[in-house]
């Protein structure tokens, strides 16, 4: 009986992270706010997009957490999704921040987040300087310092093939 519920057990564990982890890669489903672009340096636009209000539905959307204040998400074209647009402000600090929208008829609150970044998603930034590693490398500016770490790195190994050999030889140690 116990050899089969370990591997039972394991493999129902196995599954049910699998789920877990696969679930978040969906994207937004009817009752979630969609934030695009997803990332936005200060200054740039947003736009906010939900189907959770239904056909024709209008909703007011609040930005407050990036300082953006309340907008209005009015149906689109196809009457299918409520959208609206806002601007970040130029003093917007980086960060997460969650925007909401609230349905204008039944009251349903739905959700998104927006990342606010210093650099724009599609730029790659170049490094510039040198790397900030430590204190310095291994032939600092001090010969003394230098003699003396090679001197215990000589020791060390000296003394460690010692041990080596006598435990080889059987002389316990």
């Amino acid at each position: 009986m116990r050899r089969t519920v370990r591997p039972l057990t394991g493999a129902a564990l196995a599954v049910a992270a699998a789920a877990l982890a696969v679930a978040p890669a969906y994207g937004a489903s009817a009752g979630d706010l969609e934030v695009s672009p997803a990332s936005v340096v200060p200054g740039g636009q947003v736009t906010v997009r939900t189907a959770a209000c239904g056909d024709g539905g209008a909703a007011t959307g609040d930005a407050d957490a990036v300082g953006a204040g309340s907008l209005s998400l009015a149906p689109g074209p196809d009457e299918q999704d409520a959208s609206g647009r806002f601007r970040v402000p130029p003093s917007a600090q980086p960060g997460t921040y969650e925007i909401t929208a609230t349905c204008t008829g039944s009251g349903h609150r739905v959700t998104g987040d927006l990342v606010v970044t210093l650099t724009a998603g599609n730029r790659q930034v170049q490094p510039r300087g040198s790397v900030k590693t430590g204190v310095g490398g291994a032939l600092g500016t001090d010969p003394v310092q230098t003699a003396g770490g090679v001197a215990a790195l000589a020791v060390a190994a000296a003394g460690g093939t010692w041990l080596l050999h006598r435990r080889a030889r059987g002389d316990g140690i």
